[in-house]
């Protein structure tokens, strides 16, 4: 396994496989691997990224506080026998005088981007500098940051980046808690309130399934299953359509059901598809 840390020496990979890469921001854990398993499956040349992206973070504080560490993480890619990892330097990626931004447009707005302001363009910039970099056949990223994928998607065939996108299911922990990097720094009963994201999306989609289309209705049931947990804040419960993340009233699938909510000081995400 190649660890690399130059751009200068991604460049230099030679290989007769398709390159595949699975961004990472480190912490790596099974959601991360799925990614690792489905590129394996494929028979490409693997490469895992890893650097915590301090442009898309609008808070400095949840940026300095994002887990890390990643002695543990090269530790666990050697094990998984991943072709290279890339974990590059800030100034690396972003030496002085970087000032390039890419504007994603209104879907970057909404929902994340309404919460976190600039998540996005800083979301695209970092993944047009990475397939930039190792010109990849192949990327990887989880359904659970539903919103992220759409705009990578997005990105990638407006700039005729031509990157061959998988999405692979949202992973989950026995208790249907999504698994996510930011999980370990929620403490027991915060841990315990969080199962309530997925049950309430579990309702949402079996409300539908009865026959229910009003989203205002659905979205209502939804916020008092999680406010049943005095921890729990709601950013925001939305019902959209899939294609272009517009709210609507009446469910016509396929739709995205959607969530954000913060348990203590740790904002958590999920989502389920209606097909």
């Amino acid at each position: 396994m190649k660890i690399i840390r130059k751009i200068s020496e991604v460049k230099k990979i030679q290989s007769n496989k398709e390159i595949a890469l699975i961004p990472t921001m480190g912490a790596i854990h099974s959601g991360h691997l799925s990614l690792i398993e489905k590129a394996k499956e494929n028979g490409s040349f693997n490469i895992v990224s890893i650097f915590v992206n301090p442009i898309q973070f609008a808070n400095k504080d949840e940026y300095k506080n994002y887990p890390s560490n990643i002695n543990s993480d090269i530790e666990i890619l050697k094990k998984l026998k991943v072709d290279a990892i890339f974990v590059p330097q800030i100034k690396e990626m972003y030496p002085k005088g970087f000032s390039t931004n890419i504007n994603i447009g209104p879907i970057g707005n909404v929902l994340e981007g309404k919460f976190r302001p600039g998540h996005f363009s800083g979301v695209a910039t970092i993944i047009t500098k990475l397939f930039s970099i190792i010109r990849p056949d192949h990327a990887y990223f989880g359904q659970k940051d539903a919103q992220q994928c759409m705009v990578i998607k997005k990105l990638n065939n407006e700039l005729n980046l031509g990157v061959k996108i998988f999405i692979t299911p949202t992973i989950r922990d026995n208790n249907g808690i999504a698994i996510s990097s930011r999980n370990k720094n929620l403490n027991e009963s915060q841990l315990k309130a969080a199962e309530s994201l997925f049950k309430s999306l579990c309702l949402g989609k079996k409300l539908f399934d009865k026959g229910i289309k009003n989203s205002k209705y659905i979205k209502n049931e939804m916020e008092k299953l999680i406010l049943k947990s005095e921890v729990a804040k709601i950013d925001y419960i939305s019902i959209a359509n899939f294609n272009n993340l517009e709210e609507i009233d009446e469910i016509t699938p396929p739709t995205l059901i959607s969530l954000a909510a913060w348990f203590g000081e740790t904002r958590l995400i999920d989502n389920i598809l209606l097909k």
